[in-house]
Parts: structure tokens; C-alpha cells; sequence
């Protein structure tokens, strides 16, 4: 009888119940015995979390002439809401397009024939003009290539200088008409202003929202953010203790397992645990390893970024990682929408100088855009565990679904899944 699968979990388990009855369920699922290994309890502490984040706070004189709004959420948004590359060209051309548009609307409605003798027919090219000259002292709506917004920009700047050039009488110097020094002067003097106040209004909403978006995205994320990256800088620091937890955990089972060849063990290892197996499996004191199965999980990326030592070279770029003797195989599987989830065969290769084999999982779209967690109760998943240790060979194509028989003794257990 072969001696069980022990199941290292990754990041922001701390319930050692909820885990345990994952595992139960992979276990039933995939057909083999399997022991957890938990470890949660000496990840990162998050109860203090809410003492670190940000306190919301509005911004309510942003739209105060004598004021600019504060850049509470200006960084956080250039990502997603400001162009890496703007064509101020191109820009301005959009607020042209709009400026002409409703000037032609206006000039076409119901109501053209009362106002004073046309004089609000506005040059449209010395509009464009002024616009030009103007922007490029606007401090977000030179920043931002949104088709609507250029095109709602250029609409308001029309509406306004139409309704000025209604508002005054027909012998006043302020008349907005081409042709005239001081209604030139006036008219750029509007397109400036206009514009000024709609960048100033642009960016007061932008922040606003940003400023909420952002407590949001602290508040609700905050302590799943502190235990997953805490989790990872704890292990960091402490692989010691984390390496003696697991070690514990396999000595209860019997203590000659891993340390040597004549009886390596099996591990299944999810996200940060597969960075765990892989460190003690490459150890200058490796635990011997004969299979290992990891899902979710980033040695890889971890190893490029900060060679983990042990037995382990550096990536120099070209050619692979040797691994020693004591990991005999590995089966690396990755859901697609995973983004937590790297490939291993670029990287890596076995002691027999073959690569260790990556394998994708098929998306189900039941488990949504965040799959980190759904590895543990993928049909799939299950399926390859248990194929690879029971037979010892890596097996292919995943993500064309498993047999019926897999798909059924998956759905024998509870499904459970820990949050990471």
C-alpha cells in the first residue's frame, strides 16, 4: 500500500477545519489517500489591518473658482483612466467634430429665427483656434483619450458660447462675431474659461469616484491583500518554522518518509505550497520527493525573480534550471484566468533532463474571473492528482475534460474550498 498524498495548502488559510474538509473532498474525489498539511496558523497576522488603511475623505470645495481639486485619486486612476499615449491632435479634432456639431443644431433648431440677426452664427475655425491654444493648459482633459468624454466636451464648450453670444445686445463690443478685435479677445477669453471650468469639473469627478473606488478596494480587499502577500513575506522570512511544520506533519505518518530515496514521498501542493514543496525538494537536505503535483502555483516566477538556493542555480535567460535527484517528477497545472498561476518547463528541467510537464485546466465558467480557489474542486484537477499518483506518469490533456468515472467520484465529496 502506497503511503498517502500530502496536501500543502497556499496563502490565507487559517481555518484548519475548512481546509482539512477540502482536502477530504479532493481526497474522495481524486481516489487516493491524502494527509493536509496546515500551516496557516503561522502566516501573517491580519486582525490589525483597518489601523493601516486610509481614511476616506470628500473633497467638497473641488469646484470652488479660487481652488484646484486635490489629487486624492489622481495616481491610483492613471492606469486605467489617463492614456499611456495622447495625440493631442487627435483630441482636440474630437472637440472640434462636437463644437461643430451642435453649433449646426443650434443654428438649425426651432429657435434660430429669435435670435438677434444671426449673431450667433460662430466661427467654428477660429473656435478650433482658440481651443487649440487652451488646451494644452487643461490638466485632465489633455490627459485623457475617452471618445465621450471629448465629444460631451466639445458639445458643453458649444452650448455655453452660444448662449453667451444670445445674451448680448447688438451694439455691445462683447458680441462674439468674427471681425472685431474686441470680440476676438472675447471669444478666446470664453473658449479659455469654458474650458477650464469643464477641465475642473472632469477632474473633481474623476477623483471622486477614484477617491471612493479606491477606500472601497482597501476596505473590502484590504485584509485578503494582507493575507496574501503577508502570507508570502512571513514565509520569506520564516521558512524555518514552515519547513518544520510540514516536516512535522509527515513524521506522524512515519518519520523515514522524504529522507531519503529508498522512500520519497507524494505531494500535491497548491499556489504558495507549491513554492514550499519545491524549496524543501531542492534543499541542500532535500525531502525526497517522488511525485509532486502542484496547481495555482508561482516557483517559477518566484525562482526568475529571487533565486531560492538549495540545490538551485540562477535562470541565467537561455538555459533551464537542473533539478536534482531528489524531485523525481512534477505535473504543474494552471487555470487560464489564473492569474496567480505560472509555468514551470521554460524554467525547470527533471535530473533525467526532461521538462516538468505544464498542463492547463479548463475554465468553467461557474467558477467566474477569480479561479485561484477553484482548482480544489475542478473534476479536473482531481482526475490528474490521482492519475499521477497512482501511476507515477504525468498525464495529458486537461483541458479537454476528464472521463465520466472522474467526474463522478468528484462529486462524492463535500465541496469546500479555502479562500486561497
Amino acid at each position: 500500500m502506497k503511503d498517502p498524498v500530502f496536501v500543502i495548502h497556499g496563502v490565507a488559510n487559517r481555518d484548519r477545519d475548512e481546509f482539512a474538509a477540502a482536502v477530504s473532498a479532493l481526497a474522495t474525489a481524486a481516489g487516493v489517500d491524502m494527509v493536509p498539511v496546515h500551516w496557516g496558523d503561522l502566516g501573517a497576522k491580519d486582525q490589525f489591518i483597518d489601523a493601516a488603511l486610509p481614511a476616506y475623505r470628500t473633497v467638497p470645495d473641488a469646484l470652488r473658482d479660487s481652488e484646484t481639486p486635490e489629487p486624492v485619486a489622481a495616481e491610483y486612476l492613471a492606469a486605467s483612466l489617463l492614456a499611456e499615449s495622447i495625440d493631442e491632435d487627435q483630441q482636440v479634432s474630437q472637440v472640434d467634430a462636437a463644437v461643430r456639431e451642435q453649433l449646426g443644431a443650434e443654428n438649425d433648431g426651432e429657435d434660430a429665427g429669435l435670435r438677434d440677426d444671426g449673431r450667433h452664427q460662430l466661427d467654428a475655425d477660429q473656435i478650433l483656434e482658440y481651443v487649440r491654444e487652451a488646451w494644452a493648459c487643461t490638466e485632465w482633459l489633455c490627459r485623457t483619450d475617452d471618445a465621450r468624454l471629448l465629444r460631451e466636451t466639445g458639445r458643453s464648450l458649444a452650448h455655453s458660447l452660444l448662449d453667451e453670444a444670445a445674451s448680448v445686445g447688438e451694439d455691445s463690443y462683447y458680441g462674439l462675431r468674427g471681425g472685431e478685435t474686441d470680440g476676438d479677445n472675447r471669444l478666446r477669453s470664453l473658449v479659455r474659461r469654458r474650458l477650464n471650468d469643464l477641465d475642473r469639473v472632469a477632474g473633481a469627478a474623476v477623483q471622486a469616484v477614484g477617491a471612493r473606488l479606491n477606500h472601497a478596494v482597501r476596505s473590502r480587499f484590504g485584509p485578503g491583500t494582507t493575507r496574501f502577500l503577508g502570507d508570502v513575506l512571513v514565509y520569506q522570512r520564516h521558512q524555518d518554522a514552515v519547513h518544520a511544520r510540514v516536516r512535522q506533519v509527515i513524521d506522524e505518518v512515519h518519520p523515514d518518509l522524504g529522507r531519503s530515496p529508498d522512500r520519497p514521498v507524494r505531494i500535491a501542493a497548491h499556489s504558495l505550497g507549491g513554492v514550499i514543496a519545491i524549496d524543501m525538494a531542492t534543499a541542500t537536505v532535500p525531502l525526497w520527493t517522488e511525485s509532486l503535483v502542484t496547481f495555482g502555483s508561482q516557483a517559477a516566477f518566484f525562482h526568475v525573480c529571487d533565486p531560492r538556493g538549495g540545490q538551485l542555480t540562477p535562470y541565467g535567460g537561455s538555459v533551464p534550471v537542473q533539478l536534482p535527484v531528489s524531485l523525481n517528477r512534477w505535473t504543474n497545472l494552471w487555470e487560464p484566468l489564473d492569474v496567480l498561476a505560472f509555468a514551470a518547463s521554460k524554467v525547470f528541467r527533471l535530473h533525467d533532463g526532461t521538462a516538468p510537464v505544464d498542463l492547463p485546466v479548463g475554465h468553467q465558467a461557474s467558477t467566474g474571473m477569480w479561479t485561484h480557489s477553484a482548482y480544489w474542486n475542478l473534476p479536473s484537477v482531481a482526475s490528474a492528482i490521482g492519475d499521477v499518483m497512482r501511476q507515477n506518469q504525468p498525464v495529458r490533456g486537461l483541458a479537454e475534460g476528464r472521463s465520466s468515472g472522474s467526474q463522478q467520484r468528484a462529486g462524492t465529496g463535500t465541496k469546500r474550498q479555502p479562500p486561497c
